[in-house]
C-alpha cells in the first residue's frame, strides 16, 4: 500500500510539472515522517523515498540514527517543524555531527540568530535554511508577516528588511522561502497563497541580489497546485503513510 501511494504521488507529481511546463527533477518531494515508526520509513526508502521531513527534533535525531544504521548513505533529512530555542542546539547536531540538510521552519529573527551561533561555535559550514513567511494573515500561522506585501509598501519594505538581516547572517545560508497554507476543502484556494510567496521570492531576488532557488509550499491536500505555482519542495505526509 505505501509503495502504491508513492508511486501515485509521484505521478500526480510529473503531471503537475508538466501542466506548469517544468522538468520533473525541479520538485522534490519530502516525505514528513512524524511518528512514523522506523519500520515505515524503510519501506518508504525501498519506495524510492531519499528526503524526509520530521517536525519534532527529539523525535527525528533517535529515528535517524537507527534508520542510518540500515541505510548508511543517500538520504536527506528536513527539518520543517518549528523549532524552540531550547532545542536549536539538536537541530545544528546531534551527537557531534550535522544530521538536517535543510531546516524549513525558521520563523524569526531570534532563533536564526541562535542557529547561526551554534553553527559559528562548532565552527561548521553555514546551515541551508529557508524563511518560513506568513504570505496570508492567518493568526494561527508562525512565520515572517508578510500578508498584503503586494498591496502595501511598508509591508513589502519590513519583509524585505527582515530577510536582508537573516542572509546577512554568517551561520545560515538562506536558501529560500517556505510557507503553510490555510485549511481548505478546496484545494484552488491555496493557490493565491503560493502564488503570493512565488512572487515575495523574486522580489527579495530582484531587491536584495541574492539566489533564493527553493520554495517549500505544499503538502497532501494542495502539493499539485504548489508545483504548478513554482513549488521546488513539496512536504506529503499523510498521503504516503496515511492517517496517524
Amino acid at each position: 500500500m505505501l509503495a502504491e501511494n508513492i508511486a501515485r504521488i509521484q505521478t500526480i507529481i510529473a503531471q503537475a510539472c508538466d501542466k506548469a511546463a517544468r522538468p520533473r527533477d525541479s520538485v522534490t518531494l519530502v516525505a514528513v515522517c512524524k511518528t512514523q515508526p522506523v519500520t515505515a520509513l524503510l519501506d518508504a526508502v525501498a519506495a524510492g523515498i531519499r528526503h524526509f521531513g520530521e517536525n519534532r527534533v527529539e523525535e527525528a535525531n533517535p529515528k535517524l540514527l537507527e534508520v542510518a544504521a540500515s541505510v548508511p548513505d543517500g538520504l536527506t533529512w528536513h527539518m520543517i517543524g518549528h523549532i524552540q530555542s531550547r532545542k536549536a542546539k539538536d537541530v545544528v547536531s546531534y551527537q557531534g555531527v550535522r544530521r538536517f540538510s535543510l531546516v524549513h521552519g525558521v520563523d524569526d529573527l531570534e532563533i536564526a540568530t541562535r542557529l547561526s551561533r551554534l553553527v559559528i561555535e562548532r565552527g561548521d559550514a553555514p546551515l541551508p535554511i529557508l524563511a518560513q513567511v506568513n504570505v496570508s494573515g492567518e493568526a494561527t500561522k508562525s512565520g515572517f508577516e508578510a500578508a498584503g506585501w503586494e498591496e502595501h509598501a511598508t509591508i513589502a519594505q519590513h519583509i524585505t528588511a527582515q530577510i536582508k538581516t537573516l542572509a546577512a547572517l554568517p551561520g545560515v545560508s538562506v536558501r529560500g522561502l517556505m510557507t503553510i497554507a490555510p485549511i481548505s476543502s478546496q484545494m484552488e484556494d491555496s493557490r493565491p497563497v503560493f502564488r503570493s510567496l512565488k512572487l515575495l521570492r523574486d522580489h527579495l531576488q530582484d531587491a536584495l541580489g541574492v539566489a533564493l532557488p527553493d520554495l517549500s509550499m505544499g503538502m497532501t491536500d494542495d502539493y499539485p497546485i504548489a508545483i504548478e505555482e513554482g513549488a521546488t519542495l513539496v512536504r506529503v505526509g499523510r498521503a504516503i503513510f496515511g492517517e496517524r
